[in-house]
């Protein structure tokens, strides 16, 4: 989960280093309204700072979100005035209705801690999805797909703050394990560093499919999208 120091640089940071949300935005609506023309409403869970729910809300009459970091969760409610946002965890939340379509979006899937966890937040997004509606979900990458060892790094300016980023990826048995460090220069506060580290599970493409089908959604695999990690879209029977 997302610390307060990272939480203040995450959606800004991540848009300096080319992430297009509006676009990302565009394509699930698209699989949406490809299954459900006359989808209205959108969940949004694992919803961060708001970057893919600010872009629905130009599209759908009704977005909320839902969110486990609390600091992420501040953010979007300075970002999305008006826009419902509960905080919670994807396994096992309970909002007490439905909606046309549920998104899961940047690979937030992967921090569930097993297959089991991972059957359990599908069932949850079904839950929250009407009959005929849609379940969009983002995974992170596949065993397959995984650059074990991979290394990146970035400079980026951040209102007026430097900020310096570099992380290393292994694998981790059934998951990847991500090592964050940021070194960030402020005019006013100078230079203090601070880390992360994130473990996300590498489930296969079977084990996606197998979740859907076991909460009782039709399911979908779209290639090429969300940075190339694709998009699993289903609709509750």
């Amino acid at each position: 989960m997302y610390g307060a120091q990272s939480a203040r640089i995450y959606e800004a940071q991540h848009r300096e280093r080319g992430k297009d949300y509006v676009a990302e935005a565009k394509d699930v609506v698209r699989e949406i309204h490809a299954r459900m023309p006359a989808a209205r409403s959108v969940l949004d869970v694992a919803c961060g700072t708001g970057g893919h729910a600010g872009p629905f809300t130009e599209v759908f009459d009704e977005v909320q979100g839902l969110e486990l970091s609390e600091p992420m969760l501040e953010l979007a409610r300075e970002a999305l005035p008006g826009v419902p946002l509960h905080q919670g965890d994807m396994r096992d939340f309970d909002l007490g209705r439905v909606f046309d379509a549920v998104t899961c979006l940047f690979a937030s899937i992967g921090y569930v801690g097993s297959e089991d966890e991972l059957r359990a937040a599908i069932r949850t997004f079904a839950r929250h999805t009407a009959p005929g509606g849609v379940v969009a979900v983002e995974p992170w990458w596949f065993p397959e797909t995984f650059l074990d060892k991979h290394v990146s790094g970035d400079v980026v300016r951040v209102d007026g703050v430097t900020v310096a980023r570099v992380s290393h990826t292994v694998r981790d048995g059934d998951a990847s394990r991500m090592e964050v460090r940021y070194l960030t220069a402020d005019p006013e506060k100078g230079i203090s560093s601070f880390s992360e580290t994130h473990r996300a599970m590498l489930f296969t493409r079977e084990s996606y499919e197998a979740a859907f089908r076991d909460a009782g959604l039709t399911v979908d695999y779209v290639p090429g999208v969300q940075c190339g990690r694709g998009l699993f879209v289903g609709v509750r029977r």
